[in-house]
């Protein structure tokens, strides 16, 4: 079974865990170090033969514009992580629309091709900022994967459904999940949230980031072959490409467990993202729109 591999295309100073120690403005000062850990990426996966989605910041892409253009011509799709990495909920309505297009119109401008899917930095789609699924629309996007259905202080949808969904839209303006696509006033977009496995009657977060490098490897891959063989569904595998890097700088200020989530096992990333690309198939997410 065909999975979906996708790589979040970010540096190490951007991420949630950082946001109150590492602001935007703070960013220009701070050594860059996504261009050769997304370079390692690239090397395994043409090692593999294996094809992914790489959701790229616009912030980044700007800076890195090659780096884009090589991830494009590698045959792997370029999707929008947004312009700037600031969750949902911390901006308004007018801002999201701003940044979701800005960072749509880069990436196409450099790759020449349009750009189909959107991931929300830090999975920050909620119950409070489903508007944002309207913007998403509005911009063009064909798919999302903003939505993690656990309950966490920083994100989370609890009561999503586990695996891709189709959205559409009333004529009031409310979207929901599934409905006839006659009766969708507007249209509709395709939701892929990020896989969990379900155990206890709860929804346990095994497919990639700080999960990933927590869990061992013979757990996670005996949830994911779970999903695969049992469920009988597709994952979806996320990484971040500063994973990959234990001699990245130190951030310090923003707690014990903002420290423990960012540098927990970063030594162990790189040879476990070897054996997954050797125990599991994987396929962009773009192919999920032609199911």
């Amino acid at each position: 079974m065909a999975n979906y591999l996708s790589i979040d295309v970010e540096d190490y100073f951007q991420v949630a865990a950082f946001e109150k120690v590492s602001p935007p403005g703070s960013w220009p000062q701070r050594e860059l170090r996504v261009r050769e850990n997304t370079d390692r990426i690239l090397q395994m996966l043409d090692q593999a033969e294996v094809k992914a989605t790489f959701f790229v910041l616009g912030w980044i892409a700007e800076r890195c514009r090659e780096l884009v253009e090589t991830i494009a011509a590698e045959g792997h799709e370029v999707a929008s992580h947004g312009y700037w990495h600031q969750r949902v909920g911390t901006r308004d309505r007018t801002l999201f629309r701003q940044d979701v297009v800005r960072s749509k119109h880069l990436l196409e401008d450099l790759t020449g091709r349009p750009v189909l899917g959107y991931r929300a930095p830090s999975y920050s789609i909620s119950p409070q900022t489903a508007w944002a699924f309207d913007e998403l629309y509005q911009a063009g996007y064909g798919y999302d994967s903003s939505i993690f259905p656990v309950r966490h202080d920083l994100y989370g949808f609890r009561d999503f459904p586990r695996f891709a969904s189709r959205l559409t839209r009333s004529r009031e303006g409310v979207w929901s999940v599934g409905g006839d696509t006659a009766d969708a006033g507007d249209g509709a977009l395709l939701e892929i949230p990020i896989t969990t496995l379900r155990y206890a009657e709860r929804n346990i977060p095994i497919a990639g980031g700080g999960y990933f490098r927590l869990h061992p490897y013979a757990f996670t891959r005996w949830g994911l072959n779970h999903i695969n063989r049992v469920e009988r569904k597709p994952f979806v595998f996320y990484l971040h490409p500063w994973e990959l890097d234990p001699e990245q700088p130190r951030i310090g200020g923003a707690g014990w467990k903002s420290h423990i989530r960012h540098y927990l096992n970063l030594g162990k990333t790189e040879g476990r993202f070897r054996r997954l690309l050797r125990d599991f198939s994987f396929t962009p997410m773009r192919e999920a729109l032609a199911l």
